[in-house]
């Protein structure tokens, strides 16, 4: 259950990165630079975990 939880938050942390940069908004306003930063970040970030929670459901596909 939590690697596909994992996975849920992998994409909301891809589309938090990317309304961020669209908006360049997050608490506060942003500079233009800050919320690319911010939200390359963050989509990275989502990135990783879906990633990492790809590899953990292969891997206990493969122990069963």
């Amino acid at each position: 259950m939590f690697k596909w939880l994992s996975l849920i938050a992998g994409l909301f942390y891809i589309v938090l990165g990317i309304v961020v940069m669209i908006y360049r908004f997050f608490f506060t306003i942003l500079d233009p630079i800050i919320a690319y930063a911010l939200g390359g970040v963050f989509a990275l970030y989502g990135v990783f975990r879906i990633y990492r929670a790809i590899s953990q459901i292969k891997k206990s596909k493969d122990e069963e």
